[in-house]
């Protein structure tokens, strides 16, 4: 029981780090960003550009569909432009994942003193400064905890059971990451979890990866819960990103056990092999989709306008 109420608060440190960490980073420069990334979407590959650029920053693609729902409610977007916003989030998100696979267990304890003693000054821009390094020394030490918990973790017979039938079914996994992830409202966390099992040996790489591609349907209710009550654009972005998703999930689902034989070749460590697997899937169903960016916004439309 120990083991599960560690596991737990892990989770939550992961995901106060990534809160603090976005809430410094968007303090600092809130007010131009929001500008920036409307006047940025005039065409769908600059919004791609523009979504994938603000993700990174912020690392979290939710925040950044929430945003986004926020400047259209607002009248400064539309649905249209959001588009692209959509697509190179789903990008940008990758950013995190491949920065969280860096060992930096050596700067944890400094970057949170640092962090800590910068958070109580009088002066806001470096108690925002103070918010990114603690909320970074959070995350990296959350993710030390999963990797240290994997092992542990699967002597228990519910986990076992989970993870045994997530390795023999893949279509198991893609709904435990679709459904977990929905719950913790966050991919990335999901994604930590997972490469945490996966640096300790207690998931095959196939089965991580149908959670990952789940993860990513399981943002979307970020987004579809913002738009709740919001206008009909805004409805329509956060339908539009789902729909994305989704169909990356068809496109790619299929390929996992091939992907599989060759992310050895890709990094030595299968928890980088997961992050790169990631930014390769979000990459080439953003850029496969923004060609016909205009048609897929009217499909949307045809689909939910009414």
């Amino acid at each position: 029981m120990i083991f599960i109420a560690l596991f737990i608060l892990f989770i939550l440190v992961f995901l106060f780090g990534m809160m603090t960490l976005r809430q410094g980073l968007f303090s600092l420069s809130a007010d131009s960003m929001k500008v920036w990334l409307a006047k940025m979407t005039d065409t769908p590959l600059k919004g791609l550009l523009a979504g994938a650029i603000v993700t990174a920053f912020l690392h979290s693609s939710s925040a950044v569909m929430v945003l986004t729902i926020g400047l259209i409610g607002a009248g400064l977007m539309t649905f249209r432009q959001s588009i692209g916003v959509i697509l190179g989030s789903n990008i940008g998100t990758t950013f995190t994942l491949e920065m969280i696979t860096i060992d930096l267990d050596v700067f944890i304890v400094p970057l949170a003193i640092i962090g800590a003693i910068l958070m109580v000054t009088k002066t806001v821009k470096k108690q925002n400064i103070g918010k990114i390094l603690f909320g970074m020394a959070s995350v990296f030490a959350a993710m030390r905890g999963f990797s240290f918990l994997a092992d542990p973790l699967t002597s228990l017979p519910l986990i076992e059971q989970a993870l045994n039938e997530m390795n023999t079914n893949l279509f198991f996994s893609l709904a435990t990451g679709t459904i977990l992830t929905a719950l913790i409202q966050s991919s990335t966390a999901m994604s930590g979890i997972l490469m945490g099992f996966l640096a300790e040996g207690t998931m095959e790489f196939s089965s991580a990866l149908a959670a990952i591609l789940g993860a990513n349907i399981g943002t979307c209710a970020t987004a579809l819960l913002a738009a709740t009550g919001a206008g009909k654009d805004a409805k329509l972005t956060a339908y539009a990103h789902f729909w994305l998703n989704f169909a990356g999930m068809l496109l790619f689902f299929p390929l996992i056990d091939d992907y599989a034989r060759i992310a050895p070749f890709t990094a030595e460590r299968m928890e980088v092999q997961l992050a790169h697997a990631s930014v390769l899937y979000n990459v080439i169903s953003s850029l496969l989709v923004l060609p016909v960016a205009n048609q897929f916004g009217k499909m949307i439309i045809y689909l939910h306008g009414k």
